[in-house]
């Protein structure tokens, strides 16, 4: 079957993935109570038992809120690097130490036939990652929270099958918005939340002939709506793309609810 994958939550309120293969599981981020991460995944025909292991991009809370009680429920392997292990072990409770397990930024893991690459990003966190799975020919990139796409991310995240992309605020709405001036700056900062025009822009970048969907991803409850990114991430691409080259498919995402299952090899 290849790299199968469910979004079960994502934005500012909490942020989880499933990514499988027939022979490993994997969830990145627990951001979101264990009660819950356990009730989506049964939505989707799936048990947390199965998991082989939990990837961690950073130690934010919307990102983490469950995640000791996961891992400590199911007794899973919890990855992530040293310097986010330093602020975990403040925050999520005791862990088996078997389960931690120190993931280099920039290494490569197998869980079966899925490889997992770490690379790093910017945001403000210890040591921040995103994730690109394997599997043959199949390529899926995780990409949030990234204060801008540098070009270190984009050669990560280039030639995707399929892309999750942070399309966090509308730059208009962040500004009228009722946050202190401090909170709007940093997530205007390179350290903070990639816009919509931001993702719009990068996407252009990193889509290829090979890139078929493109989900949006970590949208603000405040600051954006789905409709509006879709829109100004597709007008960013229409207006640096000639009329015959290829289009992603533009994919939603929700805080509330998990996306349905996406098959990499699916048209």
């Amino acid at each position: 079957m290849g790299i199968r994958f469910c979004v079960l939550g994502s934005g500012s309120t909490g942020n989880a993935t499933v990514v499988a293969t027939e022979e490993g599981k994997v969830l990145i981020d627990a951001g979101l109570s264990a009660k819950k991460i356990g009730q989506l995944l049964k939505e989707r025909g799936m048990s947390a038992s199965e998991l082989d292991a939990i990837l961690v991009t950073h130690e934010h809370a919307d990102h983490i809120k469950g995640l000791g009680a996961v891992a400590r429920k199911y007794d899973l392997p919890v990855y992530a690097n040293e310097k986010t292990w330093a602020e975990l072990d403040r925050q999520i409770g005791e862990i088996a130490e078997e389960n931690r397990c120190v993931m280099k930024t920039g290494e490569m893991l197998e869980f079966g036939s899925l490889q997992v690459e770490s690379y790093g990003i910017s945001h403000d966190a210890a040591e921040p990652v995103g994730y690109c799975f394997y599997h043959e020919e199949e390529k899926l990139s995780v990409a949030t929270d990234l204060g801008y796409m540098s070009s270190k991310v984009k050669e990560k995240i280039q030639d995707s099958d399929v892309l999750v992309l942070e399309s966090n605020h509308d730059i208009e709405m962040l500004r009228m918005g009722r946050y202190p001036w401090n909170i709007k700056r940093r997530i205007l900062s390179d350290v903070g939340h990639l816009s919509n025009e931001a993702a719009g822009t990068g996407l252009v970048d990193v889509m290829t002939a090979k890139t078929k969907r493109v989900y949006l991803a970590h949208l603000s409850r405040d600051h954006n709506l789905m409709d509006l990114a879709r829109l100004t991430v597709n007008s960013m691409v229409e207006e640096r793309l000639a009329p015959d080259d290829h289009r992603a498919r533009l994919m939603d995402t929700y805080h509330d609810r998990a996306t349905e299952w996406d098959v990499l090899k699916d048209d």
